[in-house]
C-alpha cells in the first residue's frame, strides 16, 4: 500500500464551488433493524469571514430516525482556502442519551484552540477539522492502494488521521449511478470518524468528487447515507 505524508501529497485545484449542496436520504439501523427516515445536507457556502479573516464555510448536516432513535446533528466548519486550515468549528448534537453544542475557535498560527467556555488547549500545525478534512481529501489525487496519513487534525490526541483508499466500486444512489471510490478515514478522537465507527465513504471517481454514499456506526446504531439530489431543491 502507498503511504503517502498529507504535507506530500498534491493538492490539485478544488472540485467544488460556492453554492454546492449535495442532498441525501439516510437510513438508521439498530438492532439489526433498518429503517429509511430522514436525510442529510452537505453544503458548500464559498466566502466568509472569521475573526476578520477571509476563510471558506461548509456544513454537514443528518436528522431523521424513528421512536427511540432520533439523531438531529449540524456541523459547521470555517477554513482556509488553500491550507484548509481550520479556524471555526461548530458542533450542535442530539443523539439518542447524547448532547452537545461545541463552538471551538481555532488558532492555527498559535497552534492554540479555544472552547465557547474558555478553556485553551495545544492544537498542531496546518490544524484540520472533520469537515474541512472531507473537502481536503476531494482534492487529493486517489487511486485504489494509496493511504494517506495527515498528522493535522486540531487536537492532537485525534491524530495521525488515516484515509485508506480501498478499491473502486459502482453504486446505485437514488441520484443515479456511479463510479466511486471507496475511502475509511479514521480520526481517533472523531465520533463519525473513529476507528471503532468503521466509517467508509464514497466519493465519484471523476473530477467533482461528489461524496456518493456514506455508512458510519455510532454509539446508538449505524448511519447509512445515500446521495438524493445535486443542486439546490425545488420549494
Amino acid at each position: 500500500m502507498d503511504v503517502t505524508s498529507a504535507l506530500e501529497g498534491q493538492i490539485v485545484n478544488p472540485t467544488f464551488a460556492s453554492g454546492e449542496e449535495l442532498h441525501y436520504s439516510a437510513s438508521f439501523e439498530k438492532l439489526h433493524i433498518s429503517v429509511h427516515v430522514g436525510g442529510a445536507e452537505m453544503r458548500f457556502y464559498g466566502r466568509d469571514t472569521v475573526r476578520g479573516r477571509q476563510a471558506w464555510k461548509a456544513s454537514f448536516t443528518v436528522g431523521g430516525g424513528f421512536s427511540g432513535l432520533s439523531v438531529h446533528d449540524t456541523t459547521t466548519s470555517w477554513f482556509d482556502s488553500l491550507s484548509f486550515d481550520s479556524y471555526r468549528f461548530v458542533q450542535n448534537v442530539h443523539d439518542p442519551h447524547y448532547h452537545a453544542n461545541r463552538d471551538t475557535q481555532i488558532f492555527p498560527d498559535a497552534r492554540t484552540y479555544r472552547t465557547k467556555d474558555g478553556k485553551v488547549g495545544a492544537s498542531v500545525a496546518d490544524p484540520l477539522d472533520d469537515v474541512s478534512l472531507v473537502y481536503l481529501v476531494r482534492t487529493l489525487p486517489l487511486a485504489p492502494g494509496q493511504c494517506y496519513v495527515f498528522r493535522r487534525y486540531f487536537k492532537p490526541d485525534g491524530n495521525p488521521v488515516v484515509v485508506h483508499v480501498v478499491r473502486r466500486d459502482t453504486l446505485d444512489v437514488p441520484a443515479g449511478r456511479f463510479v466511486a471510490l471507496l475511502l475509511k478515514p479514521q480520526i481517533t478522537t472523531s465520533r463519525m470518524f473513529s476507528k471503532r465507527g468503521n466509517a467508509r465513504l464514497w466519493l465519484s471517481d471523476d473530477s467533482a468528487r461528489t461524496l456518493v454514499q456514506l455508512e458510519t456506526n455510532m454509539p446508538f446504531g449505524s448511519i447509512n447515507l445515500y446521495l438524493r439530489h445535486i443542486g439546490p431543491e425545488d420549494p
